[in-house]
């Protein structure tokens, strides 16, 4: 049990330079909440080596995902956030159709530009909203509850 205290511990680690060179992290039920996620979201933000985040089956919803993911405002010259994720895996999360619209958003953005994984099944979202997802970018694979 990981939990929104222990994500921003996490976040805390990361933020004094613990593993500058984090490739892939999983935090598969851990219990953690949106708090654990916003908590967290800056610090994997700045990992440009992060090519693969599981947060399947925990609790946080829209706005965990919307701090992860949002569009990215580097400063020229620098690589946009999560510019290497290739796979993010958000089954059975309560991501709904406001999350999923902050990740289109944020893939018609330019954020995200090597994901090319994407695990949906499980969510509260409808269908529309995944596929809006999926239309976001073609070349994304979309894993979703058929």
């Amino acid at each position: 049990h990981v939990g929104d205290a222990g994500a921003s511990a996490l976040a805390a680690a990361l933020g004094r330079g613990a593993m500058p060179r984090l490739q892939s992290l999983d935090l598969s039920r851990t219990s953690m909440g949106d708090a654990g996620l916003v908590a967290l979201a800056p610090a994997l933000r700045r990992r440009p080596a992060l090519t693969s985040l599981t947060l399947t089956g925990n609790p946080f919803g829209d706005k965990g995902l919307a701090a992860l993911v949002a569009p990215p405002q580097p400063a020229a010259g620098a690589l946009p956030p999560l510019a290497k994720l290739m796979l993010l895996d958000l089954d059975d999360t309560q991501v709904s159709d406001a999350g999923c619209a902050a990740l289109s958003s944020a893939l018609n953005s330019g954020a995200l530009p090597v994901l090319g994984h994407l695990y949906l099944i499980g969510i509260p979202a409808s269908g529309a909203a995944m596929a809006a997802v999926h239309e976001a970018r073609g070349s994304l694979t979309c894993y979703v509850a058929a």
